[in-house]
């Protein structure tokens, strides 16, 4: 198999498993809540309601495709496929496993691998806020223009702290690209006391740029409680109220697949990624592509727990209000981020990286 037919395959399995995970994200969400509220959730489409998205994704194709009369028709129809379009490409730059031997030659697990990945991924994530505030503005409606606004203004807050909070990782790596990022957490002393194969995570020593970037990662997917960009008290349902059918679905969607790539993000940064426990002790005497499975299922266990941390969140805290929100983001955040930078400087100066 050549490089290009593997990297075809490997575009195609992304996409699929972006879909499958956001649209099984839908079922977990409501039996999060379920459990939350002492019910018991979607249980009539198939064993376990495990066919819901289905039946949601037929509801969505079946609604009236609506389209408000005074509506910029062409930006009305480009914000949710923005949304959508840029939710899938970030997934391209990471490293969802290790390396796959097919045929005597080696691949690795990551479609594009840039030396810029960490860039790439946050100017993603503040490139898709302009389909939200597309869809806003095109709407020609007040509340969704209101709510687009607040997802620009939240972006902006947030970005910064979660970027100051990227600097420590990268200065303790010395790289942007994911995948050295990765390779950095697999060996190595533990606080320089003890060496355990696959486990020299970042989140041992840069526990308060974990603590930011996942504040910030809930921010920046609009999740709760940070969801006021879609506050339905204040403004029925943000900058998709006047989207129906696939656009809707889009909107949604592309919200799912934001959160799974931010969770995918989170355990490349800090825990350790595809690595696991004895990952070069399976390579070693079980061969490349076992160890290469393993650090697959590995890595999407770490993604699909911090999912379900999201989705425990949401039914746990109350919503901020927005002056809380710009309070938390720029007067707690950022001076936290600023000391946790000073700090990750003067201990590589003083003990080295």
């Amino acid at each position: 198999m050549d490089l290009i037919t593997f990297k075809l395959i490997l575009v195609l399995a992304l996409f699929l498993l972006s879909l499958t995970i956001a649209a099984y994200s839908t079922w977990a969400e409501r039996k999060v809540a379920a459990i939350m509220q002492d019910r018991i959730g979607p249980n009539r489409s198939g064993p376990f309601g495990l066919l819901q998205p289905l039946a949601d994704g037929g509801k969505f194709f079946f609604k009236e495709d609506f389209t408000p009369a005074n509506a910029e028709k062409f930006l009305f129809v480009l914000g949710p496929a923005l949304v959508m379009f840029i939710s899938l490409i970030t997934g391209a730059v990471i490293p969802w496993g290790k390396t796959l031997n097919i045929g005597g030659t080696s691949f690795d697990l990551q479609i594009a691998d840039i030396d810029i990945g960490v860039l790439f991924i946050i100017g993603m994530a503040s490139i898709s806020v302009y389909g939200m505030m597309i869809g806003g503005w095109a709407s020609n409606n007040k509340y969704s223009l209101l709510g687009a606004i607040r997802a620009s203004s939240q972006m902006i807050s947030y970005e910064l702290a979660m970027g100051l909070s990227l600097l420590s990782i990268i200065m303790m790596s010395g790289s942007l690209d994911l995948k050295v990022i990765t390779e950095t957490q697999s060996s190595g002393k533990i606080w320089g006391l003890f060496e355990l194969d696959g486990m020299n995570w970042n989140i041992l020593y840069q526990p308060l740029a974990f603590l930011i970037f996942f504040v910030a990662a809930l921010a920046e997917t609009n999740r709760h409680p940070f969801d006021l960009p879609e506050c339905e008290s204040e403004l029925v349902t943000g900058y998709s109220t006047e989207y129906s059918s696939m656009k809707l679905g889009l909107y949604m969607f592309g919200e799912y697949v934001n959160m799974f790539i931010a969770n995918a993000f989170l355990v490349v940064l800090f825990f350790g990624g595809y690595n696991y426990p004895g990952i070069e002790w399976v390579t070693q005497n079980w061969g490349e592509n076992t160890a290469g499975i393993l650090s697959i299922v590995a890595f999407l266990t770490k993604t699909v727990v911090g999912i379900l941390i999201f989705m425990w969140i949401r039914w746990t805290l109350p919503r901020f209000r927005y002056d809380q929100l710009m309070h938390l983001g720029w007067k707690t955040l950022i001076p936290l981020a600023l000391l946790n930078l000073m700090i990750t400087g003067a201990a590589i100066l003083a003990f080295g990286n």
